[in-house]
Formats: structure tokens, C-alpha cells, sequence
């Protein structure tokens, strides 16, 4: 019992980054029904700017751990907005009005511009950090094994509830929010009915890009390690978890990272961790037999 206890607080702290990038992808589908498959490396992106922040900060000798992290938070955030801005601006924008693989293909190829530019500047071997939250909280003992609950996966899991909370309120109950509704429906009657179609597209993905910031610095945070890669693996998986809780639904998208991650977890301590991603898109086509929209996508429903 104890073990299971401590696979399901592990899960629950990997399901929250997933669910936390997720959200990227299901935002920029929602409105404009494209899969942004260079999310994920701007996730990585987000992740690296974080390190070089903590890493300056160390140099100026600021010490105070809340200090550092509010201000790596900030910049992370604001940084990684910009690259996400200039991607949409650059490489998505002008091809809106194309037939609709040629994003996807543009998509991609922004994913390998930005791994390969990362891979340039800041080199192909793992960069490591040192643990900067440490410390936390025995919930009880069984035998041998302690159940802990680090500091760091507390504040994982409440930024995730915190965040998506903020997101949900921010769609449903704002001008903008209804504004990304409106884009979601009919990007022409929107614009028609006085909604800049561009600032608003331009601003989903400003808001996706500063939520991969924060999931890239928490994961750096939890595992103290980062490469040029992750933003494909990690990517696929938060995308995974995307289409798992019903793509264009954010809610769908926090509760298809949260399975990701336990079936992620649960896998790698009860068989083998070779396995782990084969077990978790083996769920996901389990999942979408049955439920081809996810488990909170709603079906497309055309007019005639």
C-alpha cells in the first residue's frame, strides 16, 4: 500500500507537467484546429531559458531561493511568450489561409529549427542543475518504506490546479476568452463582428508559450536535468495527453496528462520502464475506440 501511495504521488507530480503543456496544444486547436507539434521545443526552450536564468542569478550572488525563482519565473515566461509570439508571427500566420497540411509540415519544421538552434547554442550534452527546492513531508511509514511527498511535487501540483483554474476562468468568463470562443466557431463571422482575429490568435499562443515556460522550469525543478531533446519526447506525450482528455477542452487536457503520467508511472514500478511509453499509447488507442473525441471532446457536429 505504501509503495502504490508513493507511485500515485509521482504520477500525479509527472501528470501535471504533461497536463500543464497540454493545455498549449489544446488552446491553439481549439481555435485555429491546428496541431502545434513545435509546442513541445517551446516547452524545451522555456526549460533552458530558466537554467541560464538560475545559473545567472548564482553569478550576481542572489541567494533568497523565493527571489530566484519569482524572477526565473518571470523572465521564463516572458521570453519564451516572445518565441512562441515570433513562431506564430513567422512561420504559422502566413500560411493560415493554406490548405491545411501545410502548417502541419511548417509545425514540424519549426519543432527541428528550434531543437537543432538549441543543439547549436547551448550544446548536445545534459545540462544539470543543482536541487534548489528541497525538503518534504513523511505521510507514514510501512516496514521499510517511507511514503514522502517533496516540496517540489507539492508546488507542481498546486501551480497545475492554480493554473488551470486561471485558464478556465480566462476562457470563459473574459473578452478575450470570448473572443478565442468566437475565432473556435467562425474566424470569419468573429471578424466580422469586430474581433481582431490575429491579436487573438497572437495572444493564445503568447498565453501557450508562458504556460510550457512554467511546466519547462517546474521540470527542470523535479528531475535537475535538461537537454535539447525533451521538448519532442515530453511534447508527444503532452500531446498524447491532449487527444486522451479531448482535444480543445482544457479541463480534457489536465485530466488526459494526469492519466498519462500515472499509467507513465505506475508501468515503470510494476513491470518495466522499457515499456512505459508503449503502455501509455496502447491506452490511448484503448481509449479512443471508444471515445474517438476523448474523454471530454465534444463531436464535431456540420451543418448542412
Amino acid at each position: 500500500m505504501a509503495y502504490f501511495l508513493q507511485q500515485l504521488i509521482n504520477g500525479l507530480a509527472l501528470g501535471s507537467i504533461y497536463g500543464l503543456i497540454a493545455i498549449g496544444y489544446t488552446m491553439v486547436y481549439g481555435i485555429i484546429g491546428m496541431i502545434n507539434f513545435a509546442h513541445g521545443d517551446i516547452f524545451m526552450v522555456g526549460a533552458f531559458i530558466a537554467l541560464i536564468a538560475f545559473l545567472a542569478l548564482t553569478a550576481l550572488g542572489v541567494t533568497a531561493i523565493p527571489l530566484a525563482l519569482l524572477i526565473v519565473l518571470i523572465l521564463a515566461m516572458a521570453l519564451t511568450a516572445v518565441w512562441g509570439w515570433t513562431v506564430e508571427r513567422l512561420a504559422y500566420r502566413p500560411l493560415r489561409e493554406s490548405f491545411r497540411l501545410a502548417p502541419l509540415i511548417t509545425a514540424i519544421g519549426m519543432s527541428i529549427v528550434l531543437q537543432n538552434f538549441i543543439q547549436v547554442a547551448q550544446g548536445a550534452r545534459v545540462k544539470p542543475l543543482q536541487p534548489v527546492i528541497t525538503g518534504g513531508y513523511e505521510l507514514f511509514k510501512q516496514g521499510e518504506f517511507t511514503v514522502i511527498v517533496s516540496n517540489i511535487q507539492i508546488l507542481i501540483v498546486v501551480t497545475m490546479l492554480v493554473l488551470m483554474t486561471a485558464f478556465w476562468l480566462l476562457i470563459n468568463r473574459t473578452a478575450l476568452g470570448r473572443a478565442q470562443r468566437a475565432c473556435e466557431q467562425d474566424r470569419l463571422m468573429a471578424a466580422l463582428s469586430g474581433v481582431n482575429v490575429d491579436r487573438t490568435i497572437s495572444l493564445t499562443f503568447v498565453l501557450g508559450a508562458g504556460l510550457a515556460a512554467v511546466a519547462g522550469l517546474l521540470y527542470l525543478l523535479y528531475y535537475g536535468v535538461i537537454d535539447f531533446f525533451i521538448g519532442f519526447i515530453v511534447g508527444i506525450k503532452a500531446f498524447t495527453a491532449a487527444v486522451f482528455g479531448g482535444i480543445g477542452s482544457i479541463p480534457g487536457a489536465m485530466i488526459g496528462g494526469l492519466i498519462i503520467g500515472l499509467i507513465e508511472t505506475f508501468w515503470s514500478a510494476y513491470f518495466t520502464i522499457e515499456y512505459k511509453d508503449v503502455a501509455a499509447f496502447s491506452m490511448l488507442a484503448i481509449v479512443l475506440i471508444f471515445f474517438p473525441t476523448g474523454l471530454l471532446g465534444r463531436p464535431e457536429v456540420e451543418k448542412v
